[in-house]
């Protein structure tokens, strides 16, 4: 089944091109409310239902507000799953998504999990199935360490490196899991250098494809750097990242609020 099943009388653009839009110029509220209305004004089991309603759970997820984007994503898979089929791209990706947001709520072993069992069954397919693995793949590097398993999250961060080399957002994801895991282990002059390889890679992009990353660069270099005892440098970073992440996520994202720690904790130290 395709992603975009159109109607016989459809003929114009997808009505969630606008939803689409705005989230990826990081107009996240507006995204949810064109998303949403989106979703109320089609029948409900057109195709695009569970497209609306999943751009409004990704778009919610950007503000922060983690727990109402869960929500959303268990109202919208069971249609998904319906729509497409439990083995589509599709609805691994939104499973993807939604484990994803399970780690931003602390709830890490629920993501390591679900991210594992999508990586799986995503690896079976073709095409865009090969993106959800990679995408799953750093959803389980980030849950790995975030529970302290630095080393388990470094193999897998470069196995799924190795084997998709695509220069492209997902790359750049892994690229700073693998950062975070070596910064876990205390390699911080490694952890500088993987963090400088995504910064170049992330200049390569366009601003679209990186802005979900938008603070995690300067968080990993700050890390590093006070890792190596470069407070005054770590301090420029931190501040840099959480100064980003405000304005992008708001207050209650869970990169923000990372951000915000790592600046308390070098101005603690100083």
């Amino acid at each position: 089944m395709r992603l975009f099943r159109l109607r016989a009388k459809r003929t114009t653009e997808p009505p969630v091109s606008r939803a689409m839009a705005l989230y990826t110029a990081g107009r996240y509220a507006e995204a949810v409310t064109e998303a949403r209305a989106v979703a109320r004004s089609l029948p409900h089991d057109d195709t695009y239902t569970p497209l609306a309603l999943s751009i409004a759970a990704n778009a919610t997820g950007a503000q922060g507000r983690h727990a109402d984007a869960l929500a959303i994503y268990d109202e919208v898979l069971p249609a998904v799953g319906k729509s497409f089929g439990a083995d589509h791209w599709q609805t691994l990706k939104l499973r993807s998504d939604r484990a994803q947001t399970l780690a931003a709520l602390g709830r890490y072993a629920e993501c390591e999990a679900e991210c594992a069992a999508v990586a799986q069954t995503a690896s079976r397919g073709t095409g865009e199935s090969q993106n959800v693995v990679r995408a799953a793949s750093n959803g389980l590097v980030f849950a790995l360490s975030a529970q302290e398993r630095h080393p388990e999250a470094e193999a897998r961060a470069r196995e799924t490196l190795a084997a998709y080399p695509e220069p492209d957002r997902l790359t750049l994801a892994l690229r700073l899991g693998l950062a975070r895991s070596l910064n876990g282990q205390a390699r911080h002059e490694e952890a500088l250098a993987e963090a400088e390889r995504a910064r170049e890679l992330r200049r390569s992009l366009p601003e679209g494809e990186s802005r979900s990353e938008t603070g995690a660069i300067e968080l990993a270099v700050a890390t590093a750097l006070l890792g190596l005892r470069r407070g005054t440098e770590a301090r420029l970073q931190a501040v840099a990242a959480h100064d980003a992440c405000l304005a992008s996520f708001g207050p209650d994202h869970r990169r923000t609020v990372e951000a915000k720690a790592l600046l308390d904790r070098i101005d603690g130290a100083s």
